[in-house]
């Protein structure tokens, strides 16, 4: 007997799973912006400076698929606001290296405090082995959503793996 039906029906519940979780990620990250008195592209790019440390005007571009001008606008505001410096690459005059302020670094994660201890707690109900092939299975999607955003912005796919 063929375990095609249940399959499916196991693929299309971990689809929607999936949607839904993203829209919910959404909402959330709407809610922590608002709450910080920030638009959603400047929290991703703090979140970004946060993981990363420094980056160029350039690479938050990119993480956060706003144009140079764009960029431009939102680090001015958020220098302005105490949320990050912004100084000359050595290196390069014509490039800006942009750094979180690590005062502020708390400010940004409070937010995220009590979501992040409760995953904490789901996640130790969780074998080694299953750990693994979460991340496995988000390694795998962020590949997918890079390779679509370079297709979607005209580039060619980054691995061809993630099609």
């Amino acid at each position: 007997m063929s375990d095609e039906p249940a399959r499916a029906s196991a693929s299309a519940g971990l689809m929607s799973a999936g949607r839904e979780t993203s829209r919910l990620s959404m909402v959330f990250r709407y809610a922590i912006a608002e709450r910080l008195g920030l638009t959603v592209s400047d929290l991703e790019c703090l979140d970004f400076l946060a993981d990363a440390g420094s980056a160029t005007a350039g690479q938050i571009a990119a993480r956060t698929n706003l144009t140079t001008g764009a960029v431009t606008s939102m680090l001015r505001r958020l220098q302005q606001a105490g949320w990050v410096t912004a100084d000359r690459d050595p290196g390069d005059r014509r490039r800006v290296i942009v750094t979180l302020r690590p005062e502020r670094a708390t400010e940004l994660d409070r937010p995220y405090q009590r979501f992040a201890e409760r995953a904490g707690r789901l996640v130790e109900g969780y074998s080694t082995e299953e750990i693994t092939l979460l991340i496995r299975h988000h390694d795998r999607l962020q590949e997918m959503y890079l390779a679509e955003l370079d297709r979607i912005r005209g580039a060619g796919p980054r691995d061809s793996r993630a099609n």
